[in-house]
């Protein structure tokens, strides 16, 4: 399934991840250097994405750590265009941790990046104006990006199937955790459809919801989007049902609190 989706609609880009420990210091807290190159990914997409150009950081405003991300912990980081002149763009990044069973949110960084189109015979200046609407956070379904590099990819410059059940699988990880807040373990997985490849420099979306609660169970249904950073063109590219299930500290299931 290919699309072409408005520009207005997809200006706020949100990349979750989990914090784990080959990302800490020797406190347990997410490097600094860590944070930055998530907040400089997620600008990259947000400009691309708007401009439909290629992108490169040409500089960031001066950024305070206010609070540490800890092992085991999500962090989100969520980038919004501020400015758009005739070929930069400035983009706000918030990073927010969050704490997996309780749900507590803390901000631990914000930065201002501003990113320059390179010139060339594919893209188009002056940029497209400021967006007229921007997504707001809310809602029950999960949705993060992210971007295919060359290790993820074969031989033919796909992305592996491997790391897009990796992709798939931390999409029902998080919403089910988000859902039920307890510890939550993979039980099952239902028929995986791959319907389109993957390509190198494509950025990916997962779109994940519960579709059922059960005593001590969830059914979570996520899809892989891929897009073209360039030319805005969508396509579906796998999707899967997954089995959550609520443990104790034991591993032995427990009911989920409603």
């Amino acid at each position: 399934m290919v699309t072409k989706d408005a520009v207005a609609v997809h200006d706020v880009v949100r990349l979750i991840d989990m914090v784990f420990p080959g990302d800490t210091n020797h406190h347990g807290t997410l490097f600094g250097g860590v944070a930055l190159a998530h907040m400089d990914k997620v600008a990259f997409l947000a400009a691309s994405r708007h401009g439909r150009a290629p992108f490169v950081t040409a500089s960031c405003e001066r950024i305070d750590f206010a609070a540490p991300a800890l092992k085991g912990e999500l962090i989100e980081a969520t980038g919004r265009i501020l400015r758009v002149g005739t070929s930069s763009i400035d983009v706000e990044v918030e990073l927010v941790a969050e704490t997996l069973l309780s749900g507590d949110r803390r901000l631990c960084t914000r930065g201002r990046f501003t990113l320059v189109a390179i010139k060339g015979p594919t893209t188009r200046l002056p940029l497209p104006a400021m967006p007229l609407g921007q997504d707001a956070p809310g809602g029950q379904s999960l949705r993060m990006m992210d971007m295919v590099f060359p290790p993820q990819t074969n031989h033919y410059g796909t992305l592996f199937g491997g790391d897009a059940l990796r992709m798939l699988g931390k999409g029902a990880f998080i919403a089910a955790t988000r859902a039920s807040r307890a510890v939550m373990v993979m039980a099952a997985s239902d028929r995986v459809d791959f319907r389109a490849p993957v390509r190198e420099g494509d950025m990916t979306e997962i779109m994940a919801d519960v579709v059922m609660t059960g005593r001590s169970s969830m059914r979570v249904r996520v899809a892989l989007w891929s897009e073209d950073l360039l030319t805005g063109v969508r396509q579906h590219a796998a999707s899967a049902e997954f089995v959550m299930v609520a443990v104790d500290p034991n591993g032995k299931p427990k009911p989920i609190d409603r």
